[in-house]
């Protein structure tokens, strides 16, 4: 007797034929999945339909694929905020006329094989183009076939492409201004590192994008010219072809053949007609902020002046003799409704934020009599504007509010310098003119200036003249030629490569160079202390040994105070304290010990002297001129003194102007080199005409630094 299988054994399955086909269906889609694999297949079918023949049906497909990837093109493109946001735009216009070229070579074959059969050897859709468009009339189909080519070569292409070429050249040459714009910003504070590479990104994306519309924009003009050349062989192949070898009479081959191509013509002239106005919108839509239809609807419709006098001038055509009055008049009532609407909500949002304004006024409270103590303190730095300038300090645009760089400068001379920069008062005075400002150091003028609130101050970095429209002027904060231009011609002045600069930064940079040469004078016995106080417990230890038993506190602010007149850092405020500890064991005098501090600081001056190429430049002085300063000298010790002749003085600051100009004349800035002995009486001489040129002695060159004598003196 046989045995039964046990229960628990599993019996073989079958998978039904339906579930099959489902799982080859998936994994079809799942190669579609992917973007390479399905892109490449893409490219391999427009290649494959230019050289097989295509049944007419799946050229019905492909011409209604066609139709409809050029209407999400043009709707991609109108929706955009900003070109860059369809970076890829050249790329799919390159497959977009692929496709239409590849359809029309296909439409081409049956047309010429098939046309003596009748309208509907192509398929469908060009039958019904024929058709349709051409109102049963071929040369009808003809003139608007002609009228669409031209439409599309010799206004939107030719239109576009232009500005392509010039979009691309001028994004090219604006790119160095650009960029320093961008290092200004980062420089000043006001944007991050990450920041900065993001907007270098996007200037490289955007100079690559227009530099390719630019090419791509021959795709739009090469496939009109090809439909052109395809439709005159399709009428003249197609009439020899039907006289010749089908027996077809010429006014058969001619009716036959023409409707053909005019159709064939027609379905592919407007999926590139619609193509090429996505390719124009793109290329115009540089300067517009938004979506194109918000920036229409916004700027077209936000002015009730230009709505009424609109409306009036369309009822004055509908008065015309002969002039339908019904689309005029009610054209004119929409515009004049349009105007009366936009005038009253503009009005009522004017009365509400006078009202709120108001409202926020009275609810202040009284300002109470200040003591007459009060008028006895002084503003370490003040900044007086003028009634016209009270703008800058609430400036509604990103990054150009004063008070905003003012912070940021605080915090760029805390990294840089060590220096902790006290507040800035801002306050208007009536006694000014309107756009004139005054920069005060202990409630002394240290500086003044004049701009424009309302325009852009733009240099050239070549030195050449400027040639823009605008209001010739000198920069402020050095004394360069510079010209005020309107808002409107910023971009032009980007593309020409010009730097470009806003009212709020010209006064921040102005502050800035003014606070860097009165460091020395800012950087109070308060604020020594505070820095003092911020160190860590480790330095706590050295400062209890140091002050007062070695030097006082003052001593310790007179030498960060000739630090910082030479502008040298003192972030690295650890090692500057044990350079005065060392120092004080060998003297008190302010001036050896603040000589003895630099040489501590050699790898911090050698590398603020490093020039672009990884170099210190140097100008040395001959032995005659160093043996001159070391006899110049009298006293004994400690209490040295210069006592050179005026005369040789005056010859030596011709000697030393005569050998910086020559420098700058070849693009160096170098760095005067003298023996320790004498470099603090050189530089109380040559800070008095060159406050900005270092000067630097022996034992403050780092043993790791390169450096290159450039010249004598």
């Amino acid at each position: 007797m046989a045995e039964e299988p046990p229960s628990s054994a599993v019996a073989p399955t079958t998978v039904p034929p339906q579930d099959g086909a489902q799982n080859s269906l998936l994994r079809i889609f799942n190669i579609f999945r992917h973007g390479d694999i399905s892109m490449a297949l893409a490219v391999v079918a427009i290649l494959v339909i230019m050289i097989l023949p295509m049944p007419t049906w799946l050229l019905d497909a492909g011409l209604a694929f066609s139709i409809t990837f050029s209407v999400l093109i043009l709707m991609t493109s109108l929706f955009i905020e900003k070109p860059l946001e369809f970076n890829t735009f050249p790329t799919i216009l390159l497959l977009a006329t692929m496709i239409r070229l590849a359809l029309n070579l296909a439409s081409t074959r049956l047309i010429l094989a098939n046309g003596h059969e009748g309208t509907a050897a192509a398929g469908r859709v060009i039958e019904a183009f024929g058709g349709f468009v051409m109102a049963g009339n071929f040369v009808i189909g003809i003139i608007v076939f002609a009228i669409l080519v031209i439409v599309n070569f010799i206004v939107i292409t030719k239109g576009s492409g232009r500005i392509a070429e010039v979009s691309a050249r001028f994004t090219l040459d604006a790119m160095p201004g650009k960029q320093m714009a961008i290092d200004a910003d980062m420089s000043t504070g006001l944007i991050d590192e990450a920041e900065a590479r993001r907007r270098r990104k996007e200037l490289e994306d955007e100079s690559t994008f227009f530099g390719s519309m630019d090419g791509a924009s021959k795709f739009v003009r090469g496939d009109a010219v090809a439909g052109l050349l395809i439709t005159f062989i399709n009428v003249i192949g197609g009439m020899i072809i039907g006289v010749a070898q089908k027996g077809l009479t010429f006014s058969q081959a001619a009716d036959s053949y023409t409707r053909l191509t005019v159709g064939d013509g027609l379905v592919t002239q407007i999926p590139a007609l619609i193509v090429s106005t996505a390719a124009g919108l793109m290329v115009t839509k540089a300067g517009i902020t938004g979506a194109t239809e918000k920036a229409l609807y916004k700027q077209l419709g936000g002015k009730p002046r230009a709505l009424g006098v609109s409306s009036f001038l369309l009822v004055s055509l509908s008065l015309l003799p002969g002039i339908p009055m019904v689309p005029f008049l009610f054209l004119a009532g929409v515009t004049g409704g349009g105007a009366i609407l936009l005038y009253r909500s503009q009005k009522k949002i004017k009365d509400e934020e006078a009202a709120q304004a108001e409202e926020e006024a009275q609810k202040q409270p009284p300002v109470a009599d200040e003591p007459i103590s009060s008028a006895l303190r002084i503003d370490m730095l003040r900044l007086e504007l003028g009634y016209g300038l009270l703008s800058l300090i609430n400036s509604p645009k990103e990054g150009q509010r004063l008070t905003d760089q003012i912070k940021a400068l605080r915090r760029q001379l805390a990294m840089e310098m060590g220096f902790i920069m006290p507040s800035v008062r801002i306050q208007d005075n009536m006694q000014l003119d309107a756009n004139a400002y005054v920069i005060r150091v202990k409630e002394i003028q240290a500086g003044s200036g004049d701009i424009r609130p309302s325009m852009l101050l733009v240099m050239d970095p070549r030195g050449e003249e400027i040639s823009l429209p605008g209001e010739n002027t000198r920069e402020p904060t050095f004394g360069l030629p510079a010209m005020w231009i309107d808002e409107g011609n910023r971009e032009e002045a980007l593309f020409r490569g010009y730097t470009v600069v806003d009212p709020a930064t010209v006064t921040t940079t102005h502050l800035t160079e003014i606070i860097k040469d009165n460091m020395s004078d800012l950087l109070s016995y308060a604020e020594t202390q505070k820095l003092l106080d911020e160190l860590d417990e480790e330095q706590q230890k050295l400062i209890g040994e140091m002050i007062p038993n070695q030097i006082a506190l003052g001593g310790v602010q007179r030498v960060l105070q000739n630090l910082l007149a030479e502008r040298i850092s003192i972030r690295d405020l650890p090692t500057i304290l044990e350079g005065i500890s060392e120092a004080c064991g060998v003297t008190r005098n302010v001036s050896m010990i603040t000589e003895h501090v630099r040489t501590r600081l050699a790898r911090q001056i050698s590398d603020m002297t490093t020039n672009e190429q990884g170099f210190i430049p140097l100008l040395t002085l001959t032995p005659e001129w160093e043996q001159s300063f070391a006899e110049s000298l009298v006293g004994s010790g400690d209490e040295k003194q210069l006592s050179m002749a005026p005369s040789k003085i005056q010859e030596f600051i011709n000697v030393l102007r005569s050998a910086f100009e020559r420098q700058a004349m070849m693009g160096e800035s170098p760095v005067l080199l003298v023996s320790p002995a004498i470099r603090p009486y050189v530089r109380s001489i040559i800070e008095r005409f060159r406050s900005s040129t270092m000067v630097i002695s022996q034992n403050e060159i780092h043993p790791k630094a390169r450096i290159k004598t450039v010249g004598q003196i």
